[in-house]
């Protein structure tokens, strides 16, 4: 289910805060575990270290992001493999 449009996107104050600080010239990245918050314009070219439950995962934001969350782009659950099985000797 989608936002409503009058309300506008959902952005954390804290990561606002933490992004309007941020010098254009430094490559900081900004640790959040705000998954919710949607990219705009301003997080393009900064780096986001997104939390993921366990880890924070380091993502460049470009262009093509915008409208999406933070959390779209920090998996949460790992790939599931078989474990290939050693074949006997005799």
């Amino acid at each position: 289910m989608s936002r409503v449009i009058w309300k506008g996107p959902y952005l954390n104050r804290l990561l606002i805060k933490k992004v309007s600080k941020e010098k254009v010239n430094v490559k900081k990245e900004i640790q959040t575990m705000s998954r919710d918050s949607t990219i705009i314009p301003l997080f393009i070219g900064k780096t986001f270290s997104i939390h993921n439950g366990k880890t924070f995962l380091k993502i460049n934001i470009t262009h093509d992001m915008i409208g999406y969350k933070l959390g779209e782009f920090a998996p949460t659950r790992k790939q599931f493999t078989f474990k290939k099985k050693k074949e006997k000797r005799n």
